[in-house]
């Protein structure tokens, strides 16, 4: 087999993945302590190195599955981090990716066997290399996708009231919105439908449950938020 390339650099290709939660009425976001070297128990996104047999999505979702212990989330490429020094110990080009996971549905017992702990987004830990800079372009990734779709069927429960999925978005945009503007909003884009229940912690009259349509949540819909 001819060998073309023998004459350039060689770099090692790393996934990181910025596992995003929503937990009461905070974004949060899913940290362990590195087990080796260099900065070895320092906090750290979930990663691993691309192997050659996979691509860099196969291997995102790779480390999500053994992480969580889910399949068939939400996960996009937030950008390729390529600073020579960015692993102190060798060349390493890192593209993170973020993912959103309900809170109800991950396996709990994944995420202790790491070591792993959840972090609101307002507190997070100091963590290694460019991490914090991965997070952080996560964020705004998050924001414009919500900006633009419905993101509720990510990270909130099968039914959730307007005042619920409000507050997901206020973790999102870490701004508040006004009730009434973002009920008008959300209802004129059709993308809910109510059910025939309510909740009754949010006042006595009680508010009515809603869910996702399946069928428009993944199309393109008039701005939700202006970033």
């Amino acid at each position: 087999m001819m060998k073309h390339y023998t004459k350039h650099p060689k770099h090692f290709v790393a996934v990181d993945c910025v596992i995003l939660g929503y937990d009461e009425g905070e974004l949060c976001l899913l940290l362990y302590p590195r087990g080796f070297e260099p900065s070895k128990g320092a906090w750290s996104l979930m990663g691993g190195f691309v192997q050659d047999d996979e691509s860099s999505d196969a291997a995102a979702k790779r480390v999500l599955k053994q992480t969580i212990g889910l399949e068939d989330i939400f996960m996009e490429q937030v950008a390729a981090f390529s600073n020579p020094n960015r692993d102190p110990e060798e060349r390493v080009i890192s593209l993170a990716y973020y993912a959103l996971v309900r809170m109800d549905e991950h396996d709990k017992a994944c995420v202790r066997e790491n070591g792993a702990h959840w972090w609101p987004i307002s507190e997070l830990p100091e963590m290694i290399f460019d991490h914090g800079q991965m997070v952080e372009q996560a964020l705004v990734k998050l924001q414009q996708e919500a900006g633009y779709r419905l993101i509720g069927k990510e990270l909130l429960a099968d039914k959730f009231t307007l005042l619920q999925l409000r507050k997901l978005y206020e973790a999102i945009f870490r701004r508040e919105f006004d009730p009434g503007n973002f009920r008008k909003k959300i209802l004129s884009l059709n993308v809910l439908e109510r059910l025939n229940e309510k909740d009754s912690s949010e006042s006595k009259k009680g508010a009515f449950y809603y869910s996702c349509k399946n069928e428009v949540t993944e199309r393109g819909l008039d701005r939700i938020v202006k970033v």
